[in-house]
């Protein structure tokens, strides 16, 4: 017993021995608290190496200690950093408590750095495992958030994970995916405006994934029209 409180205590003080920092955040999870140590701090933002240690919020019963290699954030006026916020082209919080995969448990999100679109954030996306009881990382939510413009949002109504993607000044398009079971995320729907033809117009395209079948529906804009509207 003495020998295996020696190798946590080690496997602990490896994870935490560089971080100078230390956070606790309660009040971002109905069922967790979560307890960020990150590498360094200035009066407004923190960065480098992190550990996230998560624990129950009943009794405070270790669950697991999880990491990143380059974690980002802002601090607030309260030299606290937020929990669960997901601005496009803003504030996105090194932490976010959601159920990604719309199968009754809360999932985790942390933040590994700005490696998504045009420098924005990007995350380790974690889902609960409810057979092995821990967080597992999920590749292809990882991969989704990655590949667009920060974190994707999370529609719980509709059960549909949202992202952003743009090219320049002129082109963006919002996709919304579902989550099959044991099958994996599903693009159904997308929304394209496209106005790098040049000139005066813009070309707004809906994409639609109904019964099986693509239905695409495309129309032409006046862009002063369209974007005062």
């Amino acid at each position: 017993m003495k020998k295996y409180f020696l190798i946590i205590f080690m496997l602990t003080f490896t994870y935490i021995g560089y971080a100078e920092h230390t956070f606790v955040i309660k009040d971002g999870s109905k069922k967790y608290n979560a307890t960020l140590s990150v590498e360094a701090c200035d009066s407004s933002s923190c960065e480098g190496k992190a550990i996230v240690k998560i624990s129950h919020k009943k009794g405070d019963a270790f669950t697991q200690i999880l990491s990143s290699d380059g974690i980002y954030f802002s601090l607030d006026s309260t030299q606290k950093p937020s929990v669960n916020i997901i601005q496009l082209y803003n504030e996105q919080s090194p932490l976010i408590f959601e159920d990604f995969n719309f199968d009754g448990t809360e999932d985790l999100a942390i933040r590994n750095g700005n490696f998504s679109g045009y420098g924005g954030p990007s995350y380790d996306v974690y889902v609960y495992n409810i057979t092995k009881k821990k967080f597992v990382i999920s590749k292809e939510l990882t991969d989704l958030a990655l590949g667009s413009l920060g974190m994707f949002q999370t529609d719980r109504k509709r059960k549909r994970l949202i992202t952003f993607s743009k090219s320049g000044c002129c082109w963006h398009m919002k996709t919304e995916y579902a989550v099959v079971p044991k099958k994996g995320l599903l693009k159904v729907y997308e929304f394209e405006e496209d106005a790098t033809g040049g000139g005066d117009f813009v070309v707004v395209t809906t994409r639609k994934l109904i019964a099986n079948k693509w239905t695409v529906n495309s129309k032409k804009h006046k862009i002063e029209e369209y974007y005062n509207n």
